[in-house]
């Protein structure tokens, strides 16, 4: 359907709208007016009461995504593949959340997942009403809403992290196929780690559009930066904007050009604090943002929760198309001068068909150039595993 954006001057009102032939909808802050005729806004442009302009955008599809129109779904089918200390966190989050009326637990441990689903079963009295299942069997993931995995192999003493990728891969080899064979409509949510590998892997093992496999990617990364940033001005993380882009790892890119507080530019409080912050201070902030994760590991052995409720907040905004905007690991090129096909963390607005667009953000060359340097680094260990 054609869409047109015009300029409108009309008395004292002068506002930007979109006219749809079909169905023509005027918004502004001072009006709305809905149904004009399209005879209507063709006399007004003879009498140059409108104007036509350049269309703007401040998302962008992911080239060769299957968007359509989807309902929102309160409550739904999801699917768990990994029933680990991630996997257990990703369902205690989402059961806590009210976002399922059934769960369903994929393991190859049987009888471990067997007292998993006993354990969360035995919780009925307390959660609405909801048909947990698990089975070492596929069949039982059908028709499964979002299918989450966070299982992946162990790395072994003296083992490369290729050779592990390599095993993971495989693993995928056998989980990807299965999913997609009983849920075609489904939408992918890798947990496991390394996410922009395995996401890449799952969108080409599972043949869906690539808005429909999605890695979580930097969206616990980002959490992180504004628990910090939070924590240094003594405000509600939830008054911090900013994201941290790139790969889920250590060529990962904190946007510091956009980041935010009360909508003040964090490098101008700093400023304003006697803070004088050069690109060393900057990269050991970073660098603290990203071992934040190894000290939790040091400290309990791994992690669990954080991740638990970075994942339910994705479901939500998937479900419920909420039209979030959250930094996950999605097809990247054609994106910030990103030429390789690679998948990495963007900024990306998430709604029911899966990531409806990508944020185009007014980011510095700097971060533009470590961005590439990113998708370049993960290119090379995708060309190394031939995946």
């Amino acid at each position: 359907m054609h869409t047109a954006s015009r300029h409108v001057r009309s008395g004292p009102f002068r506002f930007l709208y979109i006219l749809q032939p079909q169905s023509p909808l005027w918004t502004t802050r001072f009006l709305f007016l809905r149904r004009l005729g399209t005879p209507v806004s063709g006399l007004l442009l003879q009498c140059s009461m409108l104007q036509e302009c350049a269309p703007t955008s401040i998302f962008s599809p992911i080239p060769g995504s299957d968007i359509a129109q989807h309902t929102p779904k309160y409550s739904a089918k999801m699917t768990v593949v990994g029933v680990g200390n991630v996997g257990m966190a990703c369902a205690q989050t989402m059961l806590s959340e009210n976002l399922l009326n059934e769960l369903a637990l994929v393991d190859v441990q049987e009888d471990k997942l067997r007292g998993e689903m006993l354990d969360l079963q035995h919780s009925a009295a307390f959660l609405p009403r909801i048909k947990i299942v698990a089975d070492t069997d596929y069949r039982i993931t059908s028709d499964s809403d979002i299918c989450i995995i966070t299982a992946g192999a162990r790395q072994q003493e003296g083992e490369s992290r290729l050779d592990l990728l390599d095993r993971n891969i495989g693993l995928f080899r056998k989980i990807i196929p299965e999913l997609v064979r009983h849920s075609p409509n489904t939408i992918l949510l890798i947990v496991a780690n390394p996410v922009d590998i395995l996401a890449y892997a799952s969108w080409q093992l599972s043949g869906l559009p690539p808005n429909r496999v999605i890695g979580t990617g930097t969206n616990l990364d980002s959490s992180r930066l504004r628990f910090l940033i939070a924590d240094k001005f003594d405000v509600s993380a939830q008054n911090v904007h900013g994201f941290i882009a790139g790969e889920h790892g250590d060529t990962s890119v904190l946007l510091w050009s956009i980041l935010t507080v009360a909508n003040v530019p964090v490098l101008n409080l700093c400023d304003k604090n006697g803070d004088k912050y050069n690109k060393e201070t900057l990269a050991e902030f970073h660098k603290g943002v990203v071992n934040s994760a190894y000290e939790v590991i040091k400290l309990k052995g791994y992690t669990s929760w954080a991740i638990g409720y970075s994942v339910a907040s994705l479901v939500k905004s998937l479900l419920r198309d909420q039209r979030s905007v959250h930094p996950v690991s999605v097809l990247a090129n054609a994106f910030y001068g990103i030429d390789q096909k690679v998948y990495l963390s963007l900024p990306s607005k998430l709604g029911r068909a899966g990531v409806l667009g990508i944020a185009n953000l007014p980011i510095t060359d700097d971060e533009r150039e470590e961005l590439q340097h990113s998708a370049k680094t993960i290119w090379d260990t995708l060309e190394k595993l031939k995946i």
